[in-house]
């Protein structure tokens, strides 16, 4: 599901590779590369050895055992494809598996992706010099910084929520406005018919709160209505702060 429609959906997603991966500059050989993960004759028991202990119960700290499953599974980079995609997804599943947040909206890869010279770094030198230590300090470090950023986003977007509530309310004059906040807050990207048959709002006032809302710069077109088409419209607002840098 994860490859669907995206680079590497040709790489037989899904299954474990069959051949000798390598990881390096674009083009280089198997002799430049920078890390050559596991044969393929091994990665069956490798996977198995990963599962039981993404599996255990009794690791002294949970976090400290995720830094560790996420190296790990990087070194095995058991598929053709979306290795690195995979092993970030892992992170919020575990953290929500094991009880350290409600749902699994962690998302870290902004910091990685950040310092992702020191990241590839540090799981090298856990392969090279087994300097786990090195690795899980700095595995630590993401945590806690986006962990951070996350929750300063998300009273952002709440705090958002509550101004729009306003001045939605003002600008339109409607016992809709709520509906139509949920609505955009929900969907901050959508289909003008989407918004007008399901948010719940009779569809005279759906299309009037559309114009209005467009007229006072709240929601940006991404594409006018064409022919049988509808217009694409996006609430740039809360996708600036989801994305934490100026979008729209």
């Amino acid at each position: 599901m994860l490859m669907n429609g995206v680079r590497g959906r040709d790489k037989g997603p899904g299954s474990f590779r069959t051949t000798q991966n390598w990881i390096g500059r674009a083009n280089s050989t198997i002799e430049q590369a920078s890390f050559v993960p596991i044969s393929p004759t091994q990665l069956g028991p490798g996977m198995d050895r990963w599962l039981a202990f993404l599996s255990k119960k009794d690791e002294p700290d949970a976090l400290v055992q995720l830094a560790i499953v996420h190296a790990e599974f990087e070194a095995l980079h058991p598929f053709n494809d979306g290795n690195g995609r995979l092993g970030r997804m892992v992170i919020p599943l575990f953290l929500f598996e094991r009880g350290l947040l409600c749902g699994p909206y962690f998302y870290i890869s902004g910091y990685l992706e950040a310092h992702r010279d020191a990241y590839i770094e540090h799981l090298r030198d856990v392969s090279s010099n087994e300097d786990w230590t090195g690795w899980c300090a700095f595995f630590l470090e993401a945590v806690v910084h986006q962990a951070t950023e996350n929750q300063r986003r998300a009273r952002s977007i709440l705090s958002l929520y509550h101004d729009m509530q306003k001045r939605v309310a003002r600008l339109t004059h409607t016992q809709y406005a709520p509906l139509a906040i949920d609505f955009l807050f929900s969907n901050p990207i959508f289909y003008a018919s989407h918004f007008v048959e399901n948010a719940s709002i009779h569809r005279v006032a759906a299309n009037r709160l559309l114009r209005v809302l467009r007229e006072a710069d709240i929601l940006k077109v991404i594409r006018e209505r064409k022919g049988r088409k509808p217009a694409i419209l996006a609430f740039g607002e809360i996708l600036n702060l989801a994305e934490g840098k100026q979008i729209f």
